[in-house]
Parts: structure tokens; sequence; C-alpha cells
């Protein structure tokens, strides 16, 4: 059985395991929002950067910010101990990031889920 993953646009592309590297085409046809029409766009591998969202509701920045965790008596999962590491489960991979930049407009478009592979490669 051949293992596939598909883009967008619905070109499958192969992808053997997950310890080798999954393969993506440096162009590929895509429709782009801002000429409104189908175009030939480059793909390019994104960092992810910094952590996205630090002050999001339940984050641990916001809460040490807003002084939650502080004085004497029972702050709730606040009080708590860390996990150690050995109870917590890690991922082994990382999701890349693709952008998408049209050829005609020079637009980059980035898309809403990122591949989960130990390594993407692009051909």
């Amino acid at each position: 059985m051949a293992h596939c993953a598909t883009i967008d646009n619905g070109n499958f592309i192969n992808h053997p395991s997950n310890t080798e590297s999954m393969k993506l085409p440096k162009l590929t046809k895509r429709f782009c929002p801002h000429c409104k029409k189908t175009t030939s766009q480059k793909i390019k591998l994104v960092s992810s950067g910094a952590k996205k969202n630090s002050l999001s509701r339940g984050s641990k920045i916001r809460a040490r910010l807003r002084g939650r965790a502080r004085g004497i008596g029972n702050h709730g999962r606040y009080s708590k101990k860390a996990v150690s590491k050995f109870k917590r489960k890690t991922k082994t991979t990382k999701k890349a990031q693709i952008l998408y930049v049209c050829s005609e407009c020079g637009k980059g478009k980035n898309r809403k889920k990122g591949i989960r592979a130990s390594k993407v490669v692009l051909e």
C-alpha cells in the first residue's frame, strides 16, 4: 500500500514513510486570491518562528502577568507542580509551514494547515 499526502489543489505527492523526507514540487498551479485566477505559484518553507498567542486566554504567561499564582493558599491549577517529562508524550516531528508565492502579483499566501513530517524537501 502506497502512502500518499495531498496538496490543496488535489495533486498527490508520494510520501513513503515518516522516517524519510516528504517531497514537494517547487512550482504548483493554484488559485491566487489577489489575482482572482489560477496561476503558477512557488512553494517556500517558512519557519514556525516564535510561539503564537502568548497572551491567549489560558496561557501561563498571561496568568503570570496578571499575578495569578502569587501569595499564600490554593490557586487551583497554578498550585500544582509541573508534570514530569517522563509522563508527557512528545512529538517526534515538527509541522512545516508552507507559503505559496504567486508568480504574477508576487503576493504570498500561507497554507492553513502545516504538514507534519520529519523533513520536507522541495524538488
